[in-house]
């Protein structure tokens, strides 16, 4: 920001204020311009300031808004100058959103492995093997130093974050694919065996339990001490999250395998009924909801008043998180499936099946920029930190992408 000035001021000596030539005074007021052009071309030249920050967990934090409020490098003015900076090729697909965290970068792959990267080089700086080479699905989360991802081995891992050794592991009753959250030393995890764990963090020491009366596909967030998450069936579930009792419980009328965001006091979650929910988050009375043209799998961005949802109809849709009114909606070349928008600095990123990434005006949609990566986006989400935007994608093989400007 420019601090604005409206007059130089300068004292002169008593006995040397009898007398001011003319030609001094062009001098002095010559230095006074020159003074004041080489400040503000100082300041204008001066690098903007940028808060480092992490995107720890699917969702970016523990209520899911996939916002980063801290980004000041991309923006709707620079992102078209985007460019690939590193890719990586994995043996299986990636279809899970990445973890960036302190330089680092994590995503699993359907080939059971667990990948560290170097963020600004794409380097592998370790890899973690599930024991029979089990799917991971599960996005994984970077808290406090250990990374935490689910299997399809049934097994919840908690890794430590820079040597990739693993810390302790919790086994449930059928495969985890959803992704964990981490909140107030606790982390949360939902199974196909129809319950929600809450272990400790540290220990993986099982805290407590809710049993639902279906499988979990939907990744949980916690809010103002909350548990919010879903089953398959289209139940969603609000829970104490220090005791697991039992809040409420909402209904969609057909499967749920989007995630919730929990913003200003509300629940949005999507399903396969083709519609976007709005839940009061105390209560869960229906506030209002939003019909697309096809299923409901994306989970919901919520930034500045403005959801953002994506769809099997191909679309984008950015919608007034008040009253559930379109604003407007961007059609891809393919359908969104699971790939869930992030919002950063006034743009929103989103993949589709299509193979591209998008960027578009947060505000008014319009299309800033896109890549074909040349692999499906359906799965996966991009994340967006310290001026970089990261994906994971893929069909038979996949790869992990960083684009920088």
């Amino acid at each position: 920001m420019y601090r604005m000035y409206s007059a130089f001021h300068f004292g002169l000596h008593p006995l040397k204020k009898t007398l001011v030539v003319f030609s001094g005074s062009l001098i002095l007021l010559f230095l006074i311009a020159s003074i004041v052009g080489a400040t503000d071309t100082a300041r204008a030249s001066a690098p903007v300031p940028m808060t480092k920050t992490n995107w720890p967990m699917f969702g970016f934090s523990a209520h899911h808004s996939h916002f980063n409020p801290h980004e000041t490098i991309l923006s709707p003015r620079t992102v078209s100058g985007l460019v690939l900076n590193w890719s990586v090729n994995t043996p299986g697909y990636i279809d899970t959103t990445p973890a960036v965290v302190n330089g680092r970068v994590y995503v699993g792959s359907s080939d059971g492995t667990l990948y560290a990267f170097d963020a600004g080089t794409g380097k592998q700086l370790w890899m973690y093997k599930t024991p029979g080479g089990a799917r991971i699905e599960s996005s994984p989360a970077d808290v406090d130093g250990i990374v935490y991802v689910g299997s399809e081995d049934n097994t919840f891992y908690a890794l430590n974050a820079t040597t990739g050794k693993l810390l302790w592991s919790y086994t449930t009753q059928s495969l985890i694919a959803v992704s964990p959250v981490v909140a107030n030393g606790v982390v949360y995890i939902g199974s196909f065996d129809g319950s929600l764990y809450a272990l400790n963090a540290t220990t993986g020491k099982l805290l407590w339990s809710y049993t639902t009366g279906g499988e979990i596909d939907s990744s949980p967030a916690v809010a103002h001490g909350v548990v919010y998450f879903a089953t398959f069936g289209g139940i969603v579930y609000a829970v104490n999250a220090a005791t697991g009792k039992l809040l409420w419980t909402a209904s969609a009328t057909f499967y749920i395998e989007s995630s919730p965001a929990v913003v200003s006091g509300v629940v949005y979650i999507g399903s396969d009924d083709n519609r976007l929910y709005a839940f009061n988050a105390t209560t869960g009375k229906l506030l209002w909801s939003y019909i697309t043209g096809s299923y409901v799998d994306s989970s919901p961005a919520v930034a500045h008043g403005i959801v953002y949802i994506g769809s099997d109809d191909n679309k984008l849709y950015a919608l007034n998180a008040t009253t559930g009114k379109r604003l407007w909606s961007y059609t891809t070349g393919g359908a969104i499936g699971f790939s869930s928008p992030s919002v950063a600095n006034g743009v929103v990123y989103i993949g589709s099946v299509d193979n591209r990434l998008y960027a578009l005006n947060a505000t008014t949609g319009k299309l800033l920029w896109s890549y074909n990566t040349g692999m499906s986006l359906y799965d996966t989400s991009p994340v967006v930190v310290n001026g970089a935007v990261y994906c994971g994608a893929g069909s038979a093989t996949g790869g992990v992408f960083a684009f920088h400007l």
